[in-house]
């Protein structure tokens, strides 16, 4: 855990006259390392007694001082349980005096001594209502019947954008039964009106619907509230799965566990192990069993990923979710908290490596972090410090998600060998800040990349800086539009990672956006009719349009949109990249298809179809293609433009088939897609 403190002192020097007094201020930044430090013997019981000289502690191999040093001491007895209609003995009840952290305790307070924190923490949008009173019945039994004399709770929960903290650590058993009571029976009218003073106020857009940014986004500033409070804690939390696939963002993965572990939060995922039974024609042939599993798979691996990284436990697939907190409340035992001041206090956001031994006992196994992320700062710095900088937190292991972005990554071929790249990043417009320079609203940003090999070697890089000049009708509806940026390389096919930072220089907030994508080489396809990636948009803009058209580079520009095969007479089609549609607009469908061998086109039929579960919703008329190849690709553009007005608003899979009637072969493709008004 990594806490900053800010000391200000104030002198008034002596004078001849009042006149004269001058005050002065200094202020010393520190930074205080605080560990927790389980001590057992060879024999698995706990070791006591230990003083802070007992203890050697370096950081990356360097001696460190300690200064802060007690011992937590939990004695495991059962928790009266409250009688029934009997007053309740005095407890100790914290209220949240806002809802966006938990109450830190005044200096010299020792509330939390010997205390055991636990936390749990309701995600209400992605648990299903079935589940959440599981969860809820759950929490109830374990507060009823399995707390112990040490434990102190408290409930947080994520609702209608916001993660607040609904009761402060308490051992007020009433309390607590009073908090689940109103998630179990939810007032109507408690959530009329949104509360502006809850943390992640994120709105849940077209940014949070295909992807799991959002839950850990969420998660994040969960264990971000509990950095106040020293002693360890952890956090139960209630999901409904989460599964990571390729429109998510691995960076927020990273940056939620990087907060865990200065917060000194262990996070425990608690699963549902009930599941719906399939239907439909999957049974019988295996894709829903294989799908299903995958899906599983995803969601469990996110969740393992997330747990042992911060120190936690993932349990899962036990239908008695109470269990599951009686083992995170097993896993705190009696601990010391040795804290320091580290010598290197460089705000470089590198990994700190901290090693924590005992001088006299050294076959005592010591359960500590083995290390943390220092802090870092973005503002203050000349041109030539803001450069480094951001090259610096492209490399930094502790990504930087202060911006959302989201990103498509599509592939085409261009010749035997190489594909062409498209790259869409999108951001939403709300979270930039427009400057007003010269009489004219523009807004900076800063964009740098890199694309790696599976070996780890840097393949393409980018560096750009965007400087967007907008009429003031357009600076107007900045906060309902998005800005996109768009970029392309040609890549041998492969694995990649693409790590995307962009930069708003006018506040120096940087959101990182990191993810794998695989070219395939198509010229091995010999089963299915190869094709490309699948393009969903609903804008088609000029290549003059300055929000679209952000290169700087007039001839490298142009060589970009020759190779991209996106433009066409002049008109860019723009990827959705969240794939959310209105009725009120087009949706426009590409891909391409390859005819290797072809020296002239060989027709192609292709149809779209929308599914609503099983249910099949609407397709198109089979779309004849017999012209069109380019000679050098071998590449049968197939273009859609769909009305989709008469579709009821909610969530579709969009799957596009093609057919080769000469060559008795088929291809697929199908994504989920939103339709809103």
């Amino acid at each position: 855990m990594l806490r900053r403190s800010l000391l200000a002192l104030m002198f008034f020097l002596p004078s001849a006259t009042a006149q004269q007094q001058q005050p002065f201020t200094i202020r010393v930044d520190t930074q205080l390392v605080v560990e927790t430090v389980v001590v057992k013997d060879k024999d698995g019981k706990n070791l006591e007694g230990l003083i802070d000289k007992d203890f050697t502690v370096t950081e990356d191999g360097v001696p460190q001082t300690i200064s802060v040093f007690q011992f937590e001491r939990l004695e495991d007895t059962p928790a009266p349980a409250p009688p029934a209609g009997a007053q309740q003995p005095a407890a100790e009840v914290v209220q949240p005096k806002i809802p966006t952290q938990i109450t830190p305790p005044p200096p010299g307070d020792s509330r939390y001594r010997n205390r055991r924190l636990l936390v749990l923490f309701f995600d209400l949008m992605n648990v299903s209502p079935a589940d959440q009173l599981r969860a809820f019945t759950a929490a109830d039994k374990f507060i009823r019947t399995q707390m112990k004399t040490p434990d102190l709770v408290a409930i947080m929960s994520f609702a209608a954008g916001s993660v607040k903290v609904l009761q402060d650590f308490t051992n007020d058993q009433e309390a607590l039964f009073a908090v689940l009571e109103k998630l179990i029976y939810p007032d109507d009218n408690d959530n009329a009106t949104a509360d502006t003073t809850a943390a992640f106020g994120q709105d849940t857009g077209e940014f949070n619907i295909f992807n799991t940014d959002r839950q850990l986004a969420a998660l994040q500033t969960a264990v971000s509230m509990l950095k106040t409070v020293n002693e360890q804690k952890s956090l139960v939390y209630f999901a409904g799965g989460l599964c990571l696939n390729g429109t998510d963002n691995q960076a927020q993965l990273r940056a939620t566990i990087n907060a865990a572990i200065r917060s000194n939060v262990a996070t425990l995922p608690l699963g549902d192990a009930t599941r719906p039974s399939p239907g439909g024609i999957g049974m019988f042939n295996g894709s829903t069993a294989m799908s299903s599993i995958t899906n599983f798979q995803r969601s469990q691996d996110s969740l393992y990923a997330l747990a042992s990284d911060t120190g936690g436990k993932a349990l899962l697939d036990n239908n008695d979710l109470a269990a599951g907190i009686v083992q995170a409340e097993q896993a705190i035992t009696s601990y010391y908290v040795i804290g320091y001041y580290p010598s290197n206090t460089n705000l470089d956001g590198k990994f700190r490596r901290v090693k924590i031994t005992l001088k006299e006992t050294p076959t005592a196994k010591l359960d500590y972090r083995q290390g943390y992320y220092a802090g870092k700062t973005f503002n203050k710095f000349t041109a030539a410090d803001k450069e480094r900088q951001l090259e610096d937190a492209l490399m930094l292991g502790d990504p930087i998600t202060d911006l959302t972005i989201a990103m498509e990554v599509n592939y085409f071929q261009l010749n035997r060998a190489e594909y062409f790249v498209p790259i869409t990043v999108k951001i939403p417009g709300s979270e930039l800040v427009l400057a007003r320079t010269g009489g004219a609203e523009r807004t900076l940003i800063d964009f740098i990349g890199e694309v790696k090999d599976e070996y780890g070697t840097t393949i393409q890089n980018l560096r750009d800086k965007v400087d967007m000049k907008l009429s003031g009708e357009t600076a107007s509806e900045l906060s309902r539009r998005p800005i996109e940026y768009d970029t392309g390389f040609t890549l041998l096919p492969g694995k990649y990672v693409i790590k995307f930072l962009a930069r708003d220089s006018e506040t120096g907030r940087i959101g990182t956006y990191q993810t794998t994508f695989v070219i395939p080489n198509l010229m091995k396809e010999d089963k299915r009719i190869p094709i490309s990636s699948v393009v969903l948009s609903s804008q088609r803009v000029d290549m003059r349009e300055a929000l679209y058209n952000a290169t700087k580079d007039k001839s490298a520009a142009a060589a970009a949109q020759a190779a991209n095969p996106l433009v066409n007479d002049g008109q860019k089609l723009i990827p959705s990249v969240t794939r959310v549609f209105s009725k009120s607009r087009e949706m426009f469908v590409y891909l391409q298809a390859y005819e290797r061998n072809a020296t002239t086109t060989e027709p192609l039929f292709a149809f779209v179809t929308f599914y609503r579960g099983q249910t099949k919703a609407f397709e198109t008329p089979p779309l004849e293609v017999a012209d069109g190849l380019d000679p050098k690709s071998k590449a049968l553009p197939l273009k859609f433009s769909l009305s989709l007005s008469k579709l009821p608003v909610g969530e579709y899979n969009c799957q596009v088939t093609v057919l080769s009637p000469s060559g008795q072969k088929v291809a697929f493709w199908q994504s989920p897609v939103m339709l809103v008004n």
